[in-house]
């Protein structure tokens, strides 16, 4: 998002949910023509208006979405200068020169930095030493020159050190141009790959490289391309014929197998294939089985499987290289009822394994000598934790990384044989942070069944007030993604003004084991919406808040979320921000060419069936829009938007206009030159997070 300079302004009049209209009576919100459509399916039709606005490239679509731009830009004008004192401050906490942890990696030290102002990381290695001199391999500054948008990734180097592949998107679709640069000479080769995932995997030839293509209209990855580095031609080496499965590619921790992944929302297989022998065919690691997902991590003679069959919250299993088929798996840890296993890092000596109970991380360390173990001590009630980057098998440091919600981002060195630990690098908060002024609690609220949700807030202790604080409830619930936890120097424009933030740990999501997904998703859905909902009474209940002075955020599927809780109990809410809504769910899952759609089915269901078709309509924020008071709410989205097409919500808003009986502001903004991720580099995108933030704050009438 792009903001115009502000003009001076002394007298900014911050704005209510009551004040709001008040200040604005004379902004008229732009109107979309109806142009009747009527969808049919199982006997049930339903009425679209606004279905015209799902064409991107006619220009009374463009014209509309630039007249809701236009519209909110003038409804939050008097938010502007504010809105850049925030951007200022968020810019101001971010250390502006600085560097990542160096990791060694085939005889070079890799590490990524920031130079003062610039948008893009830089990276760069040294050989053998860090005292050696630096060889910049990519800067994203000089590839973003004359872009307004650019996103790099997959950057991966030949096992000889020699060359360097990289994916490239300008359009923020998600789809990406695979480039190779040779790093001896600086030379960017004539070789470029289109219509990828971005990634590519090199053989242990140096020469071949293996690569997943997507489908330019669904962007579903389905096929693995061969290609030698000088030659024009690639071969494929795997097709995904199954429509709801995506394809991927990769090596081996170990380096010795290049291993195709394909996978949908039950189910997972692999294929394995030496790398040092390319052009040799795939084998089957182990049948897929509708339901069955596992991974697979190579180690000496032996794979490591993770693998849920008859184990809901997974098991970890073992099998000769050589005999990888599931008759010959052997347990080696097994499933436990009120532990989900997340996934394992292998060394030579020690394998440390993420585990998940109550709905937090744990590591645990397995000696592999004399099977022994222990559990790092975090020593917080609610954190996030991960294995970094550790590509040494031989090692016994564990790099891992750690936040919490008052504790900044933290990598350290863990041995895993004395237990001693080394903090490597603390966020600096630029301007000072001082964690013991602020409080982070964690709660349980109780569902319509019974059930306990988890709820992590944050505060500062000075703004606390009984009952009216403003709070912010953010959540997200659907496929099985875990909302942890951590530290945002951002959110201190929030927390420093007097905002509660609040995290709802919702079913739909992975945080208290793999039921806690299976009851959030196709036909028990419900219960996301419902538990978020609950999670706000709670809060109400316990004097937090109330519904004057409480607003809720979420985004994509979380966004679906918003326009549930708004539809359901509109009266709870101050304020919504949906950010990249998925909406108009029924429409979209019945149309098999929009990105992603297919892929979809094991979340949602698939609606050709009438079953899934009834219950999703019954839920889906669109199609349940009803002529009653909502609440004011800010709607952002991308034209590019690969995952949740713009139109959705252009849609939803055009439809809640229609039928709402209050006077609040539905606002639209579209980022007309961005995607699902918004705007790219670091500090740009904070401008629409500057927008998001001064509107809930005008909401409370606080404007300084």
């Amino acid at each position: 998002m792009n903001l115009n300079e502000p003009s001076p302004n002394a007298n900014l009049q911050p704005f209510s949910a009551n004040t709001m209209t008040e200040n604005t009576l004379n902004l008229n919100a732009p109107i979309a023509k109806k142009n009747p459509k009527i969808l049919s399916k199982h006997g049930d039709e339903r009425l679209d208006n606004y279905y015209w606005l799902n064409d991107r490239e006619n220009p009374e679509v463009i014209a509309h979405l630039t007249l809701e731009n236009n519209y909110t830009n003038a409804v939050l004008n008097h938010t502007q200068g504010f809105q850049k004192k925030l951007f200022d401050e968020m810019v101001g906490r971010i250390k502006q020169t600085d560097e990542s942890v160096p990791y060694k990696s085939n005889g070079y030290w890799y590490y990524s930095r920031f130079e003062t102002k610039k948008e893009y990381p830089i990276y760069c290695r040294r050989m053998e030493s860090m005292d050696n001199d630096e060889l910049i391999i990519l800067d994203v500054n000089t590839l973003a020159e004359g872009h307004s948008y650019i996103d790099v990734t997959g950057l991966s180097i030949s096992l000889d050190n020699r060359y360097l592949a990289y994916g490239v998107d300008t359009l923020s679709r998600r789809i990406y141009t695979i480039y190779f640069k040779n790093l001896e000479t600086g030379e960017i080769l004539e070789d470029t790959i289109d219509n990828t995932t971005g990634g590519c995997t090199w053989a242990n030839d140096n020469k071949h490289v293996f690569f997943s293509v997507k489908d330019v209209n669904t962007l579903r990855s389905y096929q693995i391309y061969r290609r030698q580095l000088g030659q024009k031609e690639s071969y494929l080496v795997y097709e995904e014929l199954d429509e709801t499965f995506n394809s991927f590619v990769y090596k081996s921790k170990s380096k010795k197998y290049i291993i195709i992944g394909s996978d949908s929302t039950l189910t997972s297989e692999f294929r394995i294939l030496n790398a040092l022998s390319p052009l040799d065919n795939f084998k089957v690691f182990a049948a897929r089985k509708r339901g069955h997902e596992y991974g697979i991590a190579h180690f000496e003679d032996k794979f490591y499987i993770t693998s849920n069959q008859e184990a809901i919250n997974f098991k970890l299993m073992q099998t000769p290289e050589e005999a990888t088929e599931i008759e010959n798996w052997t347990e080696v840890i097994a499933h436990r009822d009120d532990t989900l296993l997340e996934g394992i890092e292998i060394f030579k000596n020690y394998m440390v394994v993420e585990e998940r109970t109550n709905g937090l991380t744990q590591m645990r360390i397995i000696n592999h000598l004399d099977s022994t173990e222990h559990y790092l001590d975090f020593g917080e009630a609610a954190y996030s934790v991960g294995a970094s980057i550790n590509p040494d098998f031989k090692s016994d440091w564990l790099r891992y990384s750690y936040t919490s919600l008052t504790t900044p981002n933290s990598v350290f060195d863990y041995h895993l044989g004395t237990r001693q630990k080394k903090l490597l690098k603390h966020q600096e908060v630029v301007g000072g942070y001082n964690s013991e002024d602020y409080a982070s609690e964690r709660l349980f609220a109780t569902g319509l069944d019974g059930a306990s949700i988890p709820i992590s807030l944050v505060y500062k202790k000075s703004k606390l007030k009984n009952c009216k604080n403003p709070l912010l409830l953010y959540g997200y619930g659907s496929y099985g993604a875990t909302m942890d936890v951590y530290f945002s120097s951002v959110r201190l424009s929030l927390l420093d003004r007097g905002f509660i933030f609040a995290i709802a740990h919702i079913r739909g999501g992975q945080e208290m084991g793999r039921q806690w997904y299976e009851n959030g998703k196709l036909l028990k859905k419900a219960n996301t919406f419902n538990d978020f909902i609950e999670c706000a009474r709670f809060l109400i209940a316990e004097n937090y808040t109330i519904p004057q002075h409480l607003y809720a955020m979420g985004g994509s599927a979380g966004g679906l979320l918003m326009g549930a809780i708004v539809n359901l109990n509109p009266e709870l809410w101050n304020g919504i921000v949906a950010q990249v809504p998925f909406v108009d769910v029924v429409t979209t899952m019945l149309d098999d060419q929009i990105p992603l759609t297919t892929g979809e089915y094991d979340e949602w269901g698939n609606p050709n069936e009438k079953l899934y078709y009834d219950y999703i309509k019954s839920y889906s924020p669109y199609d349940n829009i009803e002529a009653k008071d909502y609440p004011t709410m800010l709607i952002t989205t991308g034209l590019h938007d690969s995952q949740v097409q713009y139109w959705e919500p252009a849609k939803w808003v055009a439809k809640l206009r229609e039928l709402k009986t209050d006077q609040h502001k539905i606002l639209l903004f579209t980022n007309m030159e961005a995607g699902h991720g918004g705007a790219s580099g670091r500090f740009e995108g904070l401008k629409e997070v500057a927008m998001e933030y001064a509107y809930l704050l005008d909401l409370e009438g606080i404007g300084v």
